[in-house]
């Protein structure tokens, strides 16, 4: 077979199940991005940068604007999450999981659900987004979610879950079945993030402990 007749497949193939190959090339980047942020991996800010570049033109062809905007800031959080998580490497040499306390997490999560609610509000009034309210919540507790992940909060993992779940429906009702499908399985890489995240936590604190 030659390598148009496999490019005509793939396109074929596509056409079948309404996605694009920029989709399925985001869907695969993604995937590999977050694997490594469970893991701790300095390599998931790499990955996950050019998985936002791929989501925000992608995003950006179905008018979901807060998701198109959302990557640009995801983008800068990214290298913040690098240059955080490369200072407290060199500090303790491994990615050391911070604890959160809950009134920061009440007043953090108030904070993004007014700032989502102007967002919403400003997309609604000036653009002719699809789901002006629901992209703009979305949009900002994932950003909430990302700082979270450089801040190397657990909590992150638990946000997640939630956030993707109404994520789900949402690429669904957008026609962007791989993407829905995609985000089906970042609920699942969340459970396990909060739970690989979590024995991690209880081993550094034991070691902790034992130094003292």
């Amino acid at each position: 077979m030659s390598i148009l007749e496999i490019a005509t497949a793939i396109n074929e193939f596509c056409k079948i199940i309404a996605m694009t190959p920029l989709e399925i090339f985001a869907v695969i980047i993604s995937i590999i991005g977050v694997t490594l942020t469970v893991k701790r991996s300095m390599w998931c800010w790499g990955f996950n940068f050019v998985a936002y570049i791929l989501y925000a033109y992608l995003f950006f062809t179905f008018k979901l604007y807060g998701e198109t905007i959302l990557q640009f800031f995801f983008m800068v959080v990214n290298f913040y999450g690098l240059f955080h998580w490369l200072k407290g490497k060199q500090q303790d040499h491994e990615i050391r999981i911070e604890p959160i306390s809950p009134k920061k997490v009440l007043v953090q999560m108030l904070i993004t659900a007014i700032g989502g609610l102007i967002f919403g509000l400003s997309l609604h009034h000036f653009t002719d987004a699809a789901l002006p309210m629901l992209d703009s919540q979305l949009a900002a507790f994932s950003l909430l979610a990302t700082y979270w992940t450089s801040r190397k909060h657990i909590a992150t993992w638990i946000l997640w879950i939630f956030v993707n779940i109404i994520y789900v429906g949402m690429f669904f009702h957008k026609d962007l079945f791989l993407t829905a499908g995609l985000y089906a399985a970042f609920i699942g890489l969340a459970a396990f993030g909060w739970y690989d995240w979590l024995r991690v936590k209880n081993k550094q604190s034991q070691h902790l402990f034992k130094g003292i």
